[in-house]
């Protein structure tokens, strides 16, 4: 478990060396080959990986996305990824240690294109809306992500919360600090409080998904669809930039 564990956060660590986490997903694919934006999170570990171990992870996922919730057991897992769920333990420790690694796998792509972005020669106000739209776009496609960093956070030992912070939220702090800063430096952007700016935009994105189904009861709102992904992106475009814009009118004409 240890071993598994030290692999786990060197990884991490290695990755928010490379990049802050941004769940950037696809819109920096559009800018590295020029095609149009399309979502592009992977639903298995890299090519390498032992394949039980993957499989493991894309059963708890599918299980957390189908029942909107965290609450799923081994043996929930195993009879979902036809492995024996002696396996988790085996792979991961315990099922702690495998909603970590798959808390790792789901922001993974995101975090190794956090440096691309901020190096990308386009303007603050682009970058912020990719990253928007990114963040949406990566809670649509894993919408427990947000109760899972909660219960990894405070629910669980401290070691889970102390990866937990190194390769996520700290990194993703950081990310939106030097964005900010770049705005302000520019011109573009008013003076924001990045912790602000994080509570806003990841607790805007925590309600959508998970809150919608308080929503449901109470006003009969369906479920998150792709159309209802996109309108929420084009909404938080507007009412963060209509905030820490300096010039407003001017963003929206450049789209």
């Amino acid at each position: 478990m240890k071993r598994a564990r030290h692999h786990l956060v060197n990884r991490s660590i290695n990755s928010c060396d490379e990049a802050l986490l941004g769940l950037i997903c696809a819109p920096l694919q559009a800018a590295r080959t020029g095609n149009s934006v399309a979502t592009s999170v992977p639903t298995k570990l890299p090519s390498g990986k032992n394949s039980t171990a993957e499989k493991l992870l894309v059963a708890a996922s599918e299980l957390m996305i189908e029942r909107s919730s965290i609450e799923i057991s081994l043996s929930d897992i195993a009879q979902k990824s036809g492995a024996n769920a002696a396996l988790v333990k085996y792979h991961f420790g315990n099922k702690d240690g495998l909603l970590l690694a798959l808390l790792e796998r789901d922001a993974g792509t995101e975090l190794s294109n956090l440096e691309y972005l901020l190096a990308q020669p386009i303007t603050p106000t682009a970058k912020l809306k990719l990253h928007i739209g990114g963040i949406i776009r990566a809670y649509h496609r894993f919408p427990y992500m947000n109760r899972l960093i909660h219960y990894l956070l405070h629910e669980t030992n401290a070691g889970s919360a102390d990866e937990v912070s190194k390769f996520f939220v700290a990194p993703l702090l950081d990310f939106h600090r030097r964005l900010l800063a770049e705005g302000v430096s520019s011109g573009e952007f008013r003076q924001t409080d990045p912790v602000l700016f994080y509570t806003s935009l990841i607790g805007a994105c925590d309600h959508l998904f998970f809150g919608r189904h308080a929503m449901s009861r109470a006003t009969g709102v369906g479920p998150v669809t792709d159309e209802v992904c996109r309108q929420y992106i084009k909404h938080m475009e507007t009412l963060i930039c209509g905030g820490i814009l300096t010039n407003v009118e001017e963003a929206a004409a450049a789209g």
